[in-house]
Formats: structure tokens, C-alpha cells, sequence
């Protein structure tokens, strides 16, 4: 799977995978359940780069002291909102405006997206951010509506 890096605005991001073929529902239904749960995670906070005792301690992580305030001492990292997944052809898409998740973020849906074209779904390009000059990001539905809006 090749990653490029496009231009990227933290609140008004668009990601996009081109797939060896056109996808079948069943692997639509697994990238979808990949970019859910990633989202999920990110509107729970779970992406906040100042909270990362465990990770900061090591291998040893035995009887490990976990300060269970460390969370409330750091700034909110929260994912704002989805648009729905889109296809068409071999390319798939979908916007995000993933408020102030930490960049560690983009590193767990990268690491999920290289296993999963390994083992479920082929997944030749993927592109963070910009444009695709194959589809254009046009006025359209898909960021107006959010199927997570409050």
C-alpha cells in the first residue's frame, strides 16, 4: 500500500483508498467498520498524545502505577466529526474533522489500514488529505451531513 501525505487540514480532511479492484460489499463492510471504530475512538478522546503512560513506561508494565487523574490534567483530544464512506469505481472516500485528536491518530489508522490490505482487502494508495484529481471533492452532500453530528 503506497501512503501519500497531501494537503492536510486537521478539521476539514478528506482520506482516500484506491483498491486493486472495485470492492465488495463485504470488504466495503470492513473498511467502513475500520474508519468507524478509528473514529469511535477519536471522539472518546483516545488519541491524546499527553496521556500515554503506559506506552511512556515501557516493557515492564508490572505492577505499573497508573495516575487515573493524568487524563484530566491534559488538553481534550476529541475527533469532531464523519461524513458517510463513499464509493466509487476502485477509489473509496471519506471526510473527517478530527477536531484535536493528536497526530498519533493518523499512526493507529495507518498501522490498521497496512494490515487490513494485507489480510481482507487490497488497498493499492491510500491518500491523506487534499484532492483527487480521479474524483473531486465537490459542494457536496457528504460533508454538509454527518452521520455522527450532535
Amino acid at each position: 500500500m503506497d501512503i501519500q501525505f497531501r494537503e492536510f487540514d486537521q478539521f476539514n480532511v478528506w482520506i482516500w483508498l484506491r483498491f486493486s479492484t472495485v470492492p465488495s460489499e463485504r470488504e466495503k463492510k470492513y473498511i467502513e467498520e475500520v474508519f468507524n471504530s478509528w473514529f469511535y475512538l477519536g471522539k472518546l478522546g483516545a488519541f491524546n498524545a499527553e496521556n500515554l503512560q503506559v506506552q511512556e513506561t515501557g516493557l515492564d508494565l508490572s505492577y505499573m502505577s497508573y495516575d487515573t487523574q493524568g487524563y484530566d490534567r491534559s488538553l481534550l483530544a476529541l475527533m469532531h466529526n464523519m461524513g458517510e464512506f463513499e464509493y466509487e469505481g476502485q477509489w473509496g472516500r471519506c471526510w473527517f474533522d478530527l477536531g484535536t485528536s493528536d497526530a498519533i491518530a493518523i499512526d493507529i489508522l495507518l498501522n490498521a489500514l497496512t494490515q487490513l490490505s494485507e489480510e481482507y482487502v487490497t488497498i493499492e494508495l491510500l491518500y491523506i488529505g487534499g484532492e483527487n484529481e480521479d474524483w473531486p471533492v465537490e459542494d457536496d452532500d457528504s460533508r454538509s451531513y454527518s452521520i455522527y453530528d450532535n
